[in-house]
């Protein structure tokens, strides 16, 4: 009720000049020839800029890309892309991002610039995002702890969802089937299953969008080598059925000087647990988890002149996840709900967040952008301690300085304070861009970055059967310092043939890094402290050719994660400070004018990660080094016009049929560990066909 009250007060104090957040937005201006393309980036600048002259480096996965895969989520967009790997929690039903060589907790997931609230470590929130609604990726590598505060240790992924266009009226609508493994039912039991409907309409300085969409996912089984035939039957259903409701609206108006609007996304994901078969009372325990997510923001920019202008915005994120367990009986045909220890729980997490920019041009050598945005986090469960609540509050300001001749440099800082962990009182960045010739770009970055413990890890005390796990009320923020550096070269720039290319590196020192520790006293307790220290590095090689009806891209990446046990060679024996694993992507598109047609392949192989792990043999602590088996992961879509108002897409996902990665780990002891022996991957090829409907009336 308080965070409500306060963001109404602010609500009606900036309502008139709070904007959408430039330095995380930005747009594709397409010239008349099709291959000759440009990106417009206003990510970190204080106006929209070639992706060229950006200080960041920044990658962009535009509405084409998106269309040509027919993605179903954002997951299946970033699998092929370099530093993107994905983990799934097969106990719980989600999926984690990782992101160069670091965990979904040290990535900011942004729509249109306001942050996602996620319960835990893993960001859940890529998958509850509505991919009909999106308009470009924005991917900035790197810490930018300096312009969103929290979590963006590696790098940020802002989701930027579509505008209005220019047609007074728009209806578009989409139906899609795919086949999960072997199994399929037009509409029906089994297989994937998504529709969607959405309008656009624009009046004078007037616009709105809805939209609305249904995703129904009916679970699958993969079977491991290792598995029994009685372990199979007991186990149904590996891959959790889940269905999703995706409903959003906005309304905006603009003139020369204002621009402001309002969106609400809402998201229901019911994930279906089914327990085993237990034959000597004929019953079976299933669970249910069932999320309502409501994303509200308000956002607009006011320009009183060429060199002033004030931006903000202004969010509310309510995240719900209810757990709930039944007994159905057989023999009766009865459910029953369960007394067990949180078999009856529903956990709220709710965040407040108002930002407000100034961007200033001095000269056109020097500008300033000082900003304030406080967050107000709160969070109730059976399982949490009390009502929590964090309050931060931080101004922020950096400037662009172009004082010397074809050299940008970009200085900031972040004051911070925060009522409950212990934040670092400043972060700093510089980022620098440097002109080494027309076609020839360096660009070098210095930021430290922080993520602050979440309202879980300080007061979440998860108890079960098998497990306790303590949150920790004293953990401090992790802290980070990082390095990024980059060339870029426009090789080639004609009518017909673009080349380009682009060679990066990037090195992360984190401290303070929280992790699980065992009870020294109790080894059925573990809890959260301030133990690690986490170090990756790392390259990456990016190249693009387009050329007449055909486009290309082919990346390389090699990646490395410290291993701590080297540090005590004494103990554990010699060993190498970094494990690496490589990486190999490539997009493919080549269009067909005559039929109206474009095929399209992206791929990319993912290399052997490699990690130490302790153990004990005899009563002597060691270690060992785990790999888990490489995988390469292919998608082919052909997308063709049908008439004016409507297309055709059909191809396969996943085409080397890749399910379960072998693995050498052991069983870590975490709460969802899936042990050795194999990983879950993906339920296996999939065939795809769908309808999209795009009508527009001027």
């Amino acid at each position: 009720m308080r965070i409500g009250l306060l963001l109404v007060t602010i609500f009606i104090f900036t309502a008139t000049i709070h904007a959408q957040d430039k330095t995380v937005v930005s747009q594709k201006k397409k010239d008349t020839t099709a291959n000759n393309l440009k990106e417009v980036v206003v990510t970190g600048e204080y106006q929209p800029q070639s992706l060229k002259n950006s200080v960041y480096r920044t990658r962009i996965i535009n509405a084409e890309r998106i269309r040509l895969k027919a993605a179903t989520s954002i997951q299946q967009v970033l699998n092929t892309e370099l530093g993107f790997r994905f983990s799934n929690d097969m106990a719980l039903g989600t999926t984690d991002v990782q992101m160069m060589g670091m965990s979904g907790r040290s990535i900011k997931i942004l729509l249109d610039g306001v942050p996602m609230l996620d319960r835990s470590d893993a960001r859940e929130s890529l998958a509850q995002i509505d991919i009909n609604t999106v308009e470009r990726i924005e991917i900035v590598e790197g810490p930018l702890s300096v312009s969103y505060g929290s979590d963006a240790l590696v790098g940020v992924i802002n989701i930027i969802t579509k505008r209005p266009g220019k047609e007074n009226l728009n209806i578009n609508a989409r139906v899609q089937e795919e086949t999960v493994g072997t199994e399929y039912a037009p509409f029906g039991k089994s297989g994937m299953h998504t529709q969607h409907l959405g309008a656009g309409w624009r009046n004078k300085n007037w616009n709105a969008l809805a939209g609305l969409t249904r995703e129904d996912f009916n679970g699958f089984n993969v079977i491991s080598p290792t598995t029994t035939a009685d372990e199979s039957l007991a186990n149904p259903n590996r891959w959790k059925p889940k269905k999703k409701w995706f409903a959003n609206a906005r309304v905006g108006y603009n003139d020369d000087n204002l621009n402001i609007w309002y969106r609400l996304d809402y998201v229901n994901e019911n994930i279906d647990s089914r327990g085993p078969y237990i034959a000597n009372v004929n019953k079976s325990k299933n669970q249910q988890y069932i999320t309502n997510r409501y994303t509200q923001q308000l956002q607009g920019d006011y320009r009183f002149n060429n060199k002033l202008q004030l931006s903000g915005s202004l969010s509310y994120n309510d995240l719900r996840r209810a757990t709930k367990t039944t007994e159905h009986d057989f023999a009766a045909g009865t459910d029953r709900l369960t007394d067990g220890l949180g078999e009856q729980d529903v956990a709220k997490f709710r965040t407040g967040t108002v930002r407000t920019t100034l961007q200033y041009k001095l000269s056109d050598q020097i500008a300033f952008q000082p900003g304030v945005e406080v967050t107000l986090d709160g969070a109730s469960a059976a399982r949490i301690k009390g009502n929590p609540t964090i309050n931060d509050y931080a101004f922020f300001i950096s400037s662009t300085l172009d004082v010397i001749k074809g050299v940008t440099i970009r200085p900031g800082f972040r004051f911070i304070k925060n009522s409950v962990y212990d934040a670092p009182p400043v972060i700093p960045s510089l980022n620098t861009k440097i002109k080494l010739t027309d076609k020839l770009d360096f660009r070098l970055g210095y930021a430290s970055g922080f993520r602050a413990p979440a309202l879980r890890e300080l007061y979440y005390d998860f108890v079960d059967a098998n497990h306790t796990i303590l949150g920790n009320e004293n953990l401090k923020a992790e802290q980070s310092n990082s390095f990024t550096a980059s060339f870029s070269l426009d090789a080639v720039q004609t009518k017909e043939l673009t080349v380009s290319s682009v060679l990066g590196g990037f090195y992360n020192n984190i401290k303070n890094q929280i992790n699980f520790v065992t009870s020294e006293t109790d080894g059925g307790v573990t809890t959260l402290y301030n133990v690690d220290r986490f170090r990756t590095v790392g390259g990456t090689l990016d190249n693009t050719l387009l050329w007449k009806d055909f486009q290309a891209t082919l990346g390389f990446a090699m990646i490395g994660s410290y291993n701590k046990f080297s540090a005590v060679s004494t103990l554990y024996g010699e060993s190498p400070e970094f494990v690496w694993s490589p990486e190999i992507n490539t997009n493919l598109s080549y269009s067909f004018p005559r039929l109206g047609a474009i095929l399209n392949l992206s791929a990319k192989f993912n290399g052997t990660t490699r990690r130490y792990q302790d153990y004990t043999e005899n009563g002597v602590q060691k270690i060992k080094l785990t790999k888990v088996a490489s995988s390469t992961i292919a998608d082919l879509m052909i997308t063709k016009k049908l008439f004016k108002t409507l297309n055709l897409n059909a191809g396969v996902n996943n085409l080397f049929n890749i399910t379960t990665l072998n693995s050498t780990a052991t069983a870590t002891g975490g709460a969802h560990s899936t042990g050795g022996g194999s990983i879950p991957l993906s339920y296996g090829r999939s065939y795809v066909v769908g309808l999209s409907f795009n009508w527009a009336k001027d």
